[in-house]
């Protein structure tokens, strides 16, 4: 774990602290970096399903021209 010096907006924190139910700076930032690590894999993940999903429809070609527009 390495230490920094940063800036942090009160408002910003305090709403963290809300949301996430954390009471520190260092858990609340902590928990916000953790949960938006987290979250990027999942909407990836996601995100490659719904292509899975959309590649396996089938349509006819007058309706994918269509789809395009």
């Amino acid at each position: 774990m390495t230490k920094r010096l940063v800036d942090i907006d009160d408002q910003a924190l305090a709403a963290a602290q809300v949301q996430l139910g954390t009471r520190t700076i260092k858990d609340t930032v902590n928990m916000a970096l953790t949960q938006a690590g987290a979250d990027s894999d999942a909407t990836r993940s996601a995100v490659l399903h719904s292509f899975d999903v959309l590649a396996a429809v089938s349509i006819g070609d007058h309706d994918r021209a269509d789809a395009w527009r």
